[in-house]
Parts: C-alpha cells; structure tokens; sequence
C-alpha cells in the first residue's frame, strides 16, 4: 500500500515560513522561526552537529517525520539554497526529486541521499518519489511555491506546521495563492510544546 503524500513546516504566527531572499536563510527571524527544532536530540545527529540535545515530543516529532519519509519532493528553489548550506551528508539519507527545468544527472551524496531532476512537472516527480518510497510516505519539503502547487492540484494527504511564536512581517506565506475553494480541511492534531505548537491537518476535496 501506497503512503501518504505530507509536508512539514515550520511558520511564523503571521503565516510566513521563509524570507523573501535565499540570502536571509539562516538570519535572525530565520533561526527565530526555527528555534524550535534546532536543539532537538535527533536533529543535531543527523545534522551531526554534536552530541547532546534535548529530548521530549519535539524531539519525538523531529524523529517521526524522518522516520516515515521514504523519499522527498522539492523546487530548485529551496535545492538551490540547500545545495549552499547543506553539509556534506544531507540531512534526508533518502532519494530527494527536485521538480525544475534544469537537466542535470543524478547527483549522489553521502549517507544516502541521491537528488533527482525532475523536468516534466510535479505530477511526475510525484510518481517516481512515490515508486522511490515504497510503502513509506512521501514528503514534499518545500520551498513555499512549491509544496502550494501540490496542494492546490490535489495531490496532498496530509501536513503539519509547528507554529512558531514569531513574527516575519514579510517573506513566503505558506498559503499565498492556495485554491480555498478546492481544499477543506480535518484538523487531526493539535500538540503544544515549551517551543512551539504542533497542528496537524488531513487535507479533503471541499
């Protein structure tokens, strides 16, 4: 059996889950907005930022999201910039498809992670990312654009945001241009944490 199709997302209180600019990734309202998963036990040993780290549902949640990800989606938006400030080892150690019109040879990485480009749409991207998972579900990681054309064509199961008790003022909103008429949603999930506030959403045809 197929899994599901899923993102996961941090966002600030006003709807914005990155800046404008690529070159504002890893600012100040940047590490504001991820403040949360930064000291989690899980994320610094597959960021391989040192031992320690918090432990606790944030934690939890950090663990299961990549524990049920058999492979992920992305634009060449957030590639581009992730392709900069990625470690050697990438933090997926999955294959990742990125949905651009660049063409370009697989590109493989230590620790597992092979990146995929995609030049024929989301749909198939969609596919090859789904037969890559297997029975795992697949994760559409970003960027904003990107995950909104997925919703917006139907093709999404399931997300989460953790809301983050921030402010940006401007940059990407998550749902700038979303076909309202088209999504309903069922709301599954709601976990706050010392941090941040889990929702998590199944999404329905309206």
């Amino acid at each position: 059996m197929a899994g599901k199709v899923f993102f996961s997302v941090s966002m600030s209180l006003d709807g914005f889950i990155a800046p404008e600019s690529p070159e504002e990734l890893m600012g100040r309202l940047w590490m504001e907005l991820q403040h949360w998963v930064f000291p989690q036990r899980f994320f610094r040993e597959n960021l391989k930022l040192g031992k320690g780290g918090e432990e606790g549902r944030d934690n939890d949640i950090v663990r299961e999201t990549f524990e049920r990800t058999g492979a992920s989606v992305m634009g060449k938006r957030m590639f581009d910039a992730g392709e900069r400030m990625w470690p050697e080892e990438p933090p997926f150690h999955t294959p990742v498809f990125v949905v651009t019109h660049e063409k370009r040879d697989p590109w493989e990485r230590p620790g597992g992670t092979t990146f995929h480009f995609v030049n024929d749409g989301i749909e198939s991207a969609l596919e090859q990312a789904r037969e890559a998972a297997g029975e795992r579900d697949v994760r559409i990681a970003g960027g904003g654009a990107t995950i909104l054309e997925y919703v917006n064509a139907g093709l999404v199961d399931e997300f989460s945001i953790a809301l983050s008790p921030v402010l940006f003022g401007s940059g990407i909103r998550l749902f700038e241009g979303v076909d309202a008429g088209r999504v309903a949603l069922e709301q599954v999930r709601v976990e706050p944490s010392p941090r941040t506030t889990h929702l998590t959403y199944a999404v329905r045809k309206r």
